[in-house]
């Protein structure tokens, strides 16, 4: 038995940051990068390294950023805790697994770190690849918790449920946070929308702003923990514009979009203080008259624009601060 299972790179459309502080986002993925997860069955259990998890470098300084951007074990550790949390959610529920051992390997061209979700990709290829090897049906709505705990609770990693829930569902889905939902069943609430209602999109990236999307986090966790007024009200404002976007959409009016989105970007770079190199991306973006925020936590923005002769501006702008600009291909159906 060979499975090979995929998840795709993934946008935030609208909303983010807020969808780790009960608020609302819409998010979609996107098949031009995805990470590939293929399990066998063998007679022991058997994890094999990918090129993050190398142990062979150029120099020391090869070797501490290394470290610094995927810790000390790369991609295996992802696969290791999706395991331990599937395991543990069947057993808790009854549910028998049969005796077989699997070794598994993972590749995935997900630009690194630049806020497109390539370590919750490989967890939910995981996911999906251990449901159909021990033949589980998960409930849709847990799998992304389950891949939230295994980052989270079993890693330490500071994360939130959008990236894993647009990546279990795929295509286009707007995402209700509410708190007492969330603290009472472990999920949100989750609607599906058609991506034919959206205008014309970009993906851009510069794969120089790689960095740990967690440290942003734990530094946002601190904040919203303690309250701070401005934080609270921000997390308001974004669902705000996360539903606002949802309304427009699915009432015939995505010429509404790009301001709501820019708007998306000007409210975190209020609050949060957007580094430089970050904030010159969404500028030059706008300056061709195209919208622009954040995709993730930084180094990759998302935005609107009008028609070709637009686009091939915006590409050839971002092209001059060294960054690639494509048209997102949007998943509509869900693909083991």
């Amino acid at each position: 038995m060979l499975i090979n299972t995929r998840s795709y790179a993934r946008a935030g459309l609208i909303g983010n940051p807020s969808d780790g502080y009960f608020g609302k986002t819409i998010s979609f993925t996107f098949e031009n990068f995805f990470a590939e997860v293929t399990l066998y069955e063998t007679p022991e259990l058997g994890f094999i390294p990918a090129d993050v998890d190398d142990a062979t470098f150029a120099s020391i300084d090869d070797l501490l950023r290394e470290i610094h951007l995927f810790s000390y074990y790369g991609g295996i550790r992802l696969l290791k805790a999706t395991t331990k949390v599937f395991v543990e959610y069947c057993r808790s529920h009854g549910i028998i697994l049969p005796s077989r051992n699997f070794t598994v390997r993972y590749k995935s061209d997900i630009p690194r770190l630049v806020g497109l979700s390539g370590s919750s990709a490989i967890c939910t290829a995981m996911l999906k690849a251990l449901c159909t090897f021990y033949e589980v049906t998960l409930p849709k709505e847990i799998m992304p918790t389950l891949c939230l705990n295994a980052e989270k609770i079993e890693l330490g990693l500071q994360c939130g449920l959008q990236d894993r829930v647009i990546q279990i569902y795929n295509g286009l889905v707007f995402m209700d946070f509410e708190k007492s939902l969330v603290e009472s069943t472990g999920h949100g609430r989750y609607v599906e929308m058609d991506p034919r209602l959206l205008p014309n999109l970009y993906i851009a990236y510069d794969p120089r702003r790689a960095e740990v999307s967690g440290v942003y986090h734990q530094k946002l966790r601190v904040l919203f923990e303690e309250k701070k007024p401005d934080i609270m009200a921000a997390m308001g404002e974004f669902a705000d514009l996360a539903q606002r976007s949802y309304d427009a959409l699915t009432t015939g009016h995505p010429e509404r979009l790009p301001a709501l989105m820019n708007a998306n970007f000007d409210l975190r770079d209020r609050i949060f203080n957007v580094a430089e190199a970050n904030r010159r991306m969404v500028h030059t973006a706008r300056s061709t008259g195209c919208s622009a925020k954040f995709a993730g936590s930084g180094g990759a923005i998302v935005g609107t624009y009008d028609d070709e002769p637009q686009f091939n501006r915006l590409t050839q702008a971002l092209a001059g601060i060294q960054c690639t600009t494509v048209k997102p291909l949007i998943k509509t159906k869900a693909r083991l």
